[in-house]
């Protein structure tokens, strides 16, 4: 799918494939490989840059080729089963477009709408990129939130009952938080490779930063290490719940077979004397017309010293 914007004073005009000009911002979400062919003969974009994000394995980079520049970052993703994961956005940057490359729509991108077109601009690509940086940033951080608040409440109940449900749903948000901060991680040494590269030759023709730009930058380093070190923490946390909901499980386990294990000592004991007087031989008793209340007094007696000392001991 491709769809075409452009800025327009305070308004963002929605453009036919054949309208094309200077200033646009091409999203392709999706693309065929037609639809690819077509971008790279229209706007003679690099289809390698085109493709790199259509990788959903490819990892977070910079490359620069002649007058064109791809950043490569992990965006978070909030599937339909309420679980998260990453995807590459391939943001494009040439001396006469900006184009956005991804799998799927995205949180990040369906902000820079019609809806709000005052607070962003096609033409101004570098404060643009920025911002889908920024915004990106922002979500990651909104995620993470989220997590540790599921991570609260599976945990309440889990103080409850040990449902083997809530502890993989424990796990999928353990994986969501691995795939998080393995993705910021790269994506801040993006954005620390574009804070270097914004005064070189190489790229100075195609990102012009100016203060707001650069005001803008660090806003959006500093979020990604917030996200970075609330991503650790958070983990940590997660790691240690784990364990210790493991210990507890365990624990509990051997709780209840030392509990069994009383109960089978305890119902042993009359068991072993009716087998004894049941036996076809001459046994004590077995003349005496109260013998059968004897020996249920016996098993008795028994049964509750043996409790007794088993409770005693603690082992229920």
């Amino acid at each position: 799918m491709i769809n075409l914007y452009k800025s327009s004073e305070d308004t963002i005009c929605e453009l036919a494939f054949d309208e094309i000009d200077k200033g646009c911002w091409v999203e392709l979400i999706n693309p065929s490989s037609d639809e690819l062919a077509l971008i790279t003969e229209k706007t003679g974009v690099y289809l390698d840059f085109l493709t790199a994000a259509l990788d959903d394995e490819e990892r977070s980079r910079i490359e620069v080729e002649q007058d064109q520049l791809l950043i490569l970052i992990d965006i978070p993703l909030l599937r339909s089963n309420k679980d998260y994961d990453t995807l590459p956005l391939g943001i494009i940057i040439t001396t006469d477009y900006i184009i956005t490359v991804c799998l799927e729509v995205n949180a990040v991108l369906a902000d820079f709408s019609t809806h709000n077109a005052r607070s962003f601009c096609t033409f101004k690509k570098t404060r643009f990129l920025f911002q889908i940086l920024y915004k990106s940033a922002l979500l990651y951080l909104k995620y993470i939130r989220n997590i540790n608040r599921r991570t609260d409440e599976l945990e309440q109940h889990l103080r409850k009952s040990m449902d083997n449900d809530e502890l993989f749903k424990l796990l999928d948000l353990e994986k969501s938080l691995t795939y998080f901060s393995a993705s910021l991680r790269s994506n801040f040494n993006v954005t620390e490779k574009l804070l270097r590269l914004r005064s070189t030759n190489q790229v100075q023709h195609l990102i012009k930063m100016y203060e707001e730009d650069e005001d803008l930058l660090e806003d959006v380093i500093i979020e990604y290490r917030q996200a970075i070190e609330m991503v650790e923490m958070y983990s940590h946390i997660l790691n240690g719940m784990l364990e210790i909901f493991a210990s507890i499980i365990s624990n509990n386990l051997n709780l209840v077979m030392r509990l069994l294990a009383s109960i089978t000592i305890i119902l042993a004991v009359p068991t072993m004397l009716s087998s004894f007087w049941g036996m076809n031989v001459p046994v004590p008793l077995s003349e005496n017309p109260l013998g059968f209340l004897w020996v249920v007094g016996l098993a008795i007696t028994l049964t509750s010293a043996c409790a007794f000392w088993l409770w005693k001991k603690r082992m229920f």
